[in-house]
């Protein structure tokens, strides 16, 4: 096992890439700053180890046979953030990788965990891969992601093209690669999976590039880029005075404009204030920390929220209501569970076997999203040919049942 846990991270890792390539000076300003996680990672964590477990055992059943597999396997069920349903989700990660190093004509050299060198690009630079293939004239990175929140594409992902850019260092004099497959797993959202390929020209481009901005971001220089993805996940996103003053000018422009704005201008205040409520929500959650570590924040201080009632033994307040004659079913709540809770709990494939046939995929309700979202664009407005249409038909339909009550009055 390669100890995700404890796995050390560079200055400028590959995980963080999308940060420091935008926003060079961001790795030395968050460096001051702890870097801490959270239970929803931890759990990521978890769910990786099991991945591993099973990729080990597949590849490489003569080393890591079936006892040892059980035995880890059981290891990890015994920790705090066990959840079953990691089983289902790994498992279906197996079966893309699977399915991935079956489809090759011969079989494949795979790399599980690896840790590559990235120095040739990046100083102090490595990043270790979940799992990587090499077959014929292909090199494929393929990551796993637990996370349920934010899809993310393998279209040109710095994280995966940096491990394959260490990936083929390690390897070029023993296999002659000419193109590149970069592919994230993220099982625990529908239709999440994701592929983009590149020719070796174009990750070795890439390669010119990062070596450019990390030569920058080693030395904290360069120019600070803030924005909601550059931002999302920076340690120093609260404090940091180049996303404050973004912020303000985005927030609190001023001059003499027209009454009304344009849609040209709607699209450009949408797309310029995406941070502004993150930015000041972020800044909220500082504040309250300063003040509650008894630090000044002039014009703000902190207080006990709004407090709830709850009951110290549920079961022991049940029991009593129902010796006061409340009948037990005034005190529960009998309802279905939800389409994705009975996936969830009865498993992917399963269900899919037994009630797929009846599922339907009901249209979403529209929602806003940048231009560069890979969804079709909809609009409410139907074209004149729809709308001639659903007229000729109704009509048709008033027809016909004025004719068939004709001749049911002829008939009598």
């Amino acid at each position: 096992m390669s100890g995700h846990a404890e796995r050390a991270h560079a200055l400028l890792s590959a995980s963080s890439a999308h940060r420091w390539l935008a926003c060079t000076p961001s790795a030395r300003l968050e460096e001051q700053f702890p870097d801490t996680t959270s239970e929803a990672a931890r759990e990521g964590t978890l769910a990786h180890e099991l991945a591993e477990l099973k990729l080990r055992h597949y590849f490489f059943t003569v080393d890591f046979g079936r006892a040892k597999f059980t035995r880890a396997v059981n290891k990890l069920k015994k920790q705090e953030l066990w959840k079953d349903e990691m089983d289902g989700h790994t498992e279906e990660y197996l079966d893309y990788v699977r399915s991935v190093a079956l489809a090759y004509p011969s079989e494949p050299h795979v790399d599980i965990e690896r840790r590559w060198d990235l120095t040739a690009y990046v100083p102090e630079g490595f990043g270790t891969a979940d799992c990587t293939m090499i077959s014929g004239r292909q090199l494929h990175v393929i990551d796993f992601k637990y996370g349920k929140g934010v899809p993310v594409s393998a279209e040109k992902n710095p994280q995966l093209m940096l491990y394959a850019l260490g990936a083929y260092e390690a390897y070029k004099i023993l296999y002659p690669v000419d193109s590149v497959r970069l592919s994230i797993v993220q099982p625990r959202l529908p239709d999440s999976n994701s592929e983009w390929s590149c020719t070796l020209g174009e990750l070795l481009e890439f390669g010119t590039y990062v070596k450019e901005r990390a030569a920058l971001a080693m030395k904290g220089e360069g120019e600070f880029a803030p924005g909601a993805e550059t931002c999302r996940f920076c340690r120093a996103k609260a404090h940091c005075r180049a996303r404050a003053d973004w912020n303000i000018r985005l927030a609190f422009q001023v001059g003499k404009k027209p009454p009304l704005i344009s849609n040209a201008e709607m699209g450009e205040y949408l797309r310029q204030g995406e941070d502004v409520a993150k930015w000041l929500s972020d800044l909220k959650d500082l504040a309250l920390s300063e003040c509650l570590a008894g630090r000044e924040v002039p014009g703000w201080k902190a207080v006990e929220g709004r407090s709830q009632r709850a009951f110290t033994d549920m079961d022991a307040a049940f029991e009593a209501l129902k010796q006061g004659g409340i009948a037990e079913e005034i005190l529960w709540e009998r309802k279905p569970l939800t389409l994705a809770q009975v996936e969830k709990a009865v498993g992917k494939k399963p269900f899919a076997e037994m009630v797929g046939s009846l599922v339907v995929k009901q249209p979403g309700k529209p929602a806003l999203v940048p231009e560069s979202d890979k969804r079709e664009a909809i609009t409410s407005k139907a074209s004149a040919e729809e709308a001639f249409s659903g007229i000729m038909d109704k009509n048709n339909d008033i027809n016909n049942d004025i004719n068939r009550a004709v001749d049911k009055e002829d008939k009598k």
